[in-house]
């Protein structure tokens, strides 16, 4: 199989192909188990540090917004992982921006898969990262709450699951969405998503480190584990199409603690002077994002279909620091 990941460059795509890597298969559109032959990284660049040897892989630099571009990188592809996105505070803060990678790079990638399948190829399964953040508040979110995006980010992932539904049901494409909560632990730097303080909130301290918290400690906030997101990406590759009719797209679960209580356990597991390298300081532009994203999810369909959430925080933390850190807190003077 020839496997393409857009936005293949960052965390998540990075994670998602180690794991592909050490598996080494997935099921086809017939659900037969197929060898990966070739993982093609497509994104604007890649970090030395990031670059693997392994001749099963392809890195090719390439702009989502670029039709051409990305016809070319996904020739002959038999799936698409697209995580290729603006994250939700950038887009808010740049519509443009959010508008041209969110909304038409999505639209690029279906068309290349449209213009596979009409030239006489296999349909392609395509696995397209979605948000949380399509919903409008609500205090408790189920399978069937509906989509009202009150910020772009939300608006523009709405658009791109209906696209991702509507291609699907005419054929051009073997689609299926996820709806991802926010993502912790996150290695490395703080990037420009609202939900990139839950976080630092425990990478920062956890690494010795000093981080400011803009949110009040009663925000809540959907939490999924990277681990729990990679196994919930392959998962929904593997799973027949037949699976997501009539509507393709998936809320996924996972727990909803307060940010108070993030930053609880983290006291629970490494210590208080790790919980007070913590500083509170509001931002309402991020506070306005938070308090319009949902408080929690309760996804039936998801565990029908075998995907599996966090069972607590404390598991979370202790997953970053296995892997993050090799198991060893630093010493704090």
């Amino acid at each position: 199989m020839r496997i393409v990941v857009t936005g293949g460059g960052g965390f998540l795509a990075q994670k998602l192909v180690q794991s592909l890597l050490i598996r080494g298969f997935l099921a086809d559109t017939k659900g037969r188990r197929q060898e990966i032959e070739k993982l093609v990284l497509f994104d604007l660049t890649f970090a030395e540090k990031d670059v693997l040897d392994d001749p099963r892989l392809e890195y090719r630099a390439g702009d989502v917004c670029d039709p051409a571009q990305v016809r070319e990188a996904m020739i002959a592809a038999d799936s698409v992982f697209h995580l290729a996105a603006v994250v939700s505070a950038d887009a808010e803060a740049n519509f443009d921006r959010g508008m041209r990678v969110n909304l038409d790079g999505t639209r690029n990638v279906l068309e290349a898969c449209r213009v596979g399948t009409s030239a006489g190829n296999a349909v392609m399964k395509l696995v397209y990262t979605s948000s949380i953040a399509v919903y409008g508040g609500e205090e408790v979110i189920d399978d069937r709450t509906a989509a009202t995006p009150l910020n772009s980010y939300g608006s523009q992932k709405a658009a791109g699951e209906l696209l991702l539904n509507d291609y699907s049901r005419k054929g051009y494409i073997d689609g299926r969405g996820l709806r991802l909560p926010t993502i912790i632990v996150r290695p490395g730097k703080p990037n420009k998503a609202a939900s990139s303080f839950a976080s630092s909130i425990i990478r920062e301290p956890l690494t010795g480190k000093s981080t400011v918290c803009p949110v009040s400690p009663d925000s809540h906030m959907p939490v999924l584990s990277p681990r729990r997101v990679i196994e919930a990406l392959i998962h929904a590759h593997d799973l027949p199409g037949e699976s997501f009719h009539p509507w393709r797209v998936l809320l996924l679960g996972g727990i909803a603690p307060t940010v108070g209580e993030l930053v609880e356990a983290l006291g629970h597991r490494a210590g208080k002077r790790f919980a007070d390298l913590i500083e509170w300081e509001p931002d309402q532009f991020i506070q306005c994002i938070v308090n319009s994203w949902p408080k929690r999810l309760e996804a039936k369909r998801a565990e029908v279909l075998g995907f599996q959430r966090d069972s607590s925080v404390e598991e979370i933390i202790e997953q970053f620091i296995e892997e993050e850190l090799a198991g060893k807190l630093p010493h704090l003077a």
